[in-house]
């Protein structure tokens, strides 16, 4: 199945709330003919496109192809939360990969949400970076460990901006009886995710990248150089990064067996009124919740409340996504039970066995940087900033990244989506003890 057109039409956004909205840029033209460049980057979302930006700003010849629009895939339909530090908690990753490493871990997390913010002060991007992530807990009992986990990060990592919530204190920011306390991370953040991507391609191509959309990849032989071929061009590079996250499809075996797509849906709200706004979220936070399949939601700019939620047992959206990601919401909030939904979409994200990135240098001359397993809004962004800086010359972070053990799933490609179905449902059940 061809994730890129199995739920969407061919160079088309999804009927989604940011879609709707956002100051779309002219469609940049397919590739075509024999072409050769420094660097081909695979894949037109925050990774592909942050690599271009950052090296053609070095002075590098890029080519970027895109299998749809710029932003179609998970960077431009996700839920817009900037998270800090990486998809897995320090105390995991001490126990994983040691102090040392965590450590280092931690800070490339924190530079991934000084990269957005900074990125959100340019003309390009339109959309501001709002301050404030809530951690919520759904059991009572996992409550005691919020506290532990403050107090850890604010003795070992230094780091000040997160504190503790009580449960009456996240009731009075979240008004929700499904949560017992939590967390408040004013460190990070939630930006509109596809006025974001929107904005570094408009950098890229400002700074001299070339990109091309509707310029699916059919096949790539590896060497150097390496080849690039779409149905109508051939990409002679130096280098080739791939990023390609949860589409990566069958492009590469290694790759695919590592990272796999999931999908996750989301819906928007008929605008509220700031108070109505205020008397569900204060202060304009996001909040992401505890459970396995997480519920995460925050509000736009015109006060609808996004809410996104919800398992996937196949690659084929439900028929009906509002109706499916309608039940969590009002599980979470019953006070919205006859609440508008005005846009339901869903996307498909990259996961890895540990939740963490895969980076891995294939050949010498080939990247690859995808798995954000939910987190890509930062990290994927500045992988790209990472990619560029590995390609010029200076590998310190991609190697403190590539260190992490990316494990492929059992049965490879070809058993990870049933594998998948069992892991969910047990889940689902867990989340509801």
């Amino acid at each position: 199945m061809d994730l890129l057109t199995a739920n969407d039409r061919q160079g088309e956004y999804p009927p989604s709330y940011y879609a709707q909205t956002a100051e779309h840029l002219d469609r940049f033209p397919a590739a075509k003919g024999a072409l050769e460049c420094d660097v081909c980057v695979v894949g037109g979302g925050f990774t592909g496109l942050s690599t271009a930006y950052h090296l053609a700003q070095r002075g590098y010849d890029v080519i970027v192809v895109e299998a749809q629009r710029v932003g179609f895939g998970a960077s431009g339909r996700n839920g817009g939360q900037v998270s800090m530090g990486q998809r897995r908690d320090q105390e995991d990753l001490e126990a994983m990969v040691g102090d040392t490493h965590a450590r280092q871990l931690w800070d490339i997390g924190a530079q991934a949400v000084d990269l957005v913010r900074s990125l959100c002060k340019t003309d390009e991007v339109r959309t501001t970076f709002h301050d404030g992530i809530v951690h919520t807990v759904h059991r009572k009992r996992d409550h005691r460990h919020n506290s532990v986990y403050v107090d850890h990060m604010r003795s070992k990592y230094g780091y000040e901006k997160i504190s503790l919530l009580s449960p009456d204190a996240c009731r009075e920011i979240v008004n929700s009886p499904a949560y017992h306390g939590g967390t408040l991370d004013l460190g990070a953040g939630h930006v509109n995710p596809l006025e974001l991507v929107l904005g570094l391609a408009r950098l890229a191509a400002k700074s001299g990248a070339r990109i091309f959309e509707q310029s699916k990849v059919i096949g790539i032989d590896e060497g150097e150089p390496a080849y690039v071929k779409t149905d109508a061009a051939k990409i002679k590079a130096r280098y080739l990064v791939l990023g390609c996250n949860g589409y990566l499809g069958t492009m590469h075996g290694h790759v695919a067996a590592r990272v796999m797509p999931i999908n996750n849906f989301i819906v928007s709200t008929a605008p509220m009124s700031p108070d109505a706004q205020e008397a569900i979220i204060r202060n304009n936070y996001a909040v992401a919740d505890s459970k396995f399949v997480v519920n995460y939601f925050r509000f736009s700019e015109d006060h609808r409340l996004l809410f996104g939620g919800t398992e996937s047992y196949g690659y084929r959206f439900p028929k009906d996504i509002a109706k499916a990601v309608r039940k969590p919401l009002i599980e979470i909030f019953p006070q919205l039970k006859d609440v508008t939904i005005d846009h339901a979409w869903g996307g498909t994200l990259g996961i890895t066995m540990n939740r963490m990135p895969h980076y891995e240098r294939m050949g010498g001359n080939i990247l690859t940087l995808s798995g954000f397993s939910g987190a890509g809004v930062a990290l994927a962004t500045l992988s790209g900033q990472i990619a560029a800086e590995t390609i010029a010359g200076q590998a310190e972070r991609f190697d403190i990244m590539a260190k992490v053990p990316t494990l492929p799933f059992p049965g490879g490609p070809a058993l990870r989506s049933p594998l998948l179905v069992l892991a969910m449902l047990w889940y689902s059940l867990r989340d509801k003890l």
